[in-house]
């Protein structure tokens, strides 16, 4: 999934679409730090009275939440995309190691210290859809190396 404010940030900061590693690499704590924002999800889930602390335990709270968002095909992908940049900022804050990274398509990916990549938007968008996999088994999995 392209991400708009990505590419607006790329504007911002002189990068072109294929500049997306430069920008990480130039700037890591800032494309972090939008990257983590996940403002959509961090609303809903707050609507549910749970709070995202970017540890491993809240993907597991994600978890159990009824899949309400279900109901709203227009919201669907975005909460998806959502969830899965939390899950990458879960990975980055707590997985030695890992670090976002940005592909030249504009799709932010999690660098694992092994060198694998997860896809934490397709993960994300997988779990908003299907319910599996798991946001804390993706993350478990991708903590192990």
């Amino acid at each position: 999934m392209n991400i708009p404010f990505l590419g607006n940030w790329r504007k911002r900061h002189g990068g072109e679409q294929g500049a997306g590693l430069a920008a990480v690499a130039a700037d890591p704590d800032g494309v972090a730090e939008l990257l983590a924002e996940c403002e959509l999800l961090r609303v809903r889930v707050g609507q549910r009275g749970l709070e995202l602390d970017d540890s491993p335990a809240s993907l597991t709270a994600l978890d159990q939440l009824p899949p309400r968002w279900r109901d709203d095909p227009e919201e669907l992908p975005w909460l998806g995309n959502d969830a899965g940049l939390y899950l990458g900022t879960v990975l980055v804050r707590n997985v030695p190691g890992a670090v976002w990274s940005i592909r030249p398509s504009g799709q932010p990916v999690v660098r694992l210290a092994s060198g694998r990549e997860i896809d934490v938007v397709e993960a994300g968008l997988d779990w908003a859809m299907a319910g599996s996999p798991e946001l804390s088994q993706v993350y478990s999995e991708s903590a192990e190396g």
